[in-house]
């Protein structure tokens, strides 16, 4: 899989005021997803300021995905300091995936894996205002995250989206019933047995 590191993605005054939120931190065994802290005029100015950058991304990784994009969305994910996300490849909704490193200082970055079965992973490195964006594949783009149990990680997430999953199977060669099955089965696998199928 293609990964696209990026030090510095958010201009000096975005990633301030991302980074000087007053957020909810969670549980030390705990992950939120948090989208009212961003305000609506905060959300426009990211569009504005990054989806040509997005864009040009995803027409570098995956050019047949360009004309299923329907949305951005953005969404900060607050990791507890004891918090492991499972190894996963991302809903086949999700075009391009995007994750910006804003806080702590010091943390755990992005995995990624050759398989679901890799027990290593390679890391991209934790350092604040990094991007990591790849467009992800079905059982193909196997990454997770954690926190490094000292502190809390503070992410932004930054994802192209489609309403149109069934041809992005098409184009992704995969079944579509299959990847639909697995779309709508692992939120109930992830909180009953904290495992994606």
């Amino acid at each position: 899989m293609e990964i696209k590191i990026f030090d510095n993605f958010l201009n000096k005054e975005d990633f301030r005021e991302i980074e000087s939120l007053d957020l909810p931190l969670p549980k030390s065994d705990e992950l939120k997803i948090v989208r009212e802290f961003l305000s609506k005029e905060s959300l426009n100015r990211l569009n504005d300021n990054y989806h040509q950058k997005a864009i040009n991304l995803l027409k570098e990784l995956c050019p047949e995905k360009i004309k299923l994009y329907d949305y951005s969305d953005f969404h900060l994910i607050l990791t507890g300091k004891n918090y492991k996300f499972p190894i996963h490849d991302d809903t086949p909704n999700k075009l391009l995936s995007g994750v910006i490193y804003i806080n702590p200082e010091k943390n755990s970055g992005t995995k990624f894996y050759v398989s679901k079965a890799d027990k290593n992973g390679k890391e991209v490195e934790w350092k604040k205002n990094r991007a990591v964006f790849f467009s992800r594949k079905e059982r193909e783009t196997w990454h997770s995250y954690e926190g490094d149990k000292i502190n809390t990680r503070v992410a932004l997430v930054y994802n192209l989206m489609t309403n149109d999953v069934k041809s992005v199977c098409k184009i992704e060669k995969k079944s579509y019933l299959l990847s639909l099955l697995r779309f709508k089965l692992n939120p109930y696998f992830y909180r009953f047995f904290k495992k994606l199928i």
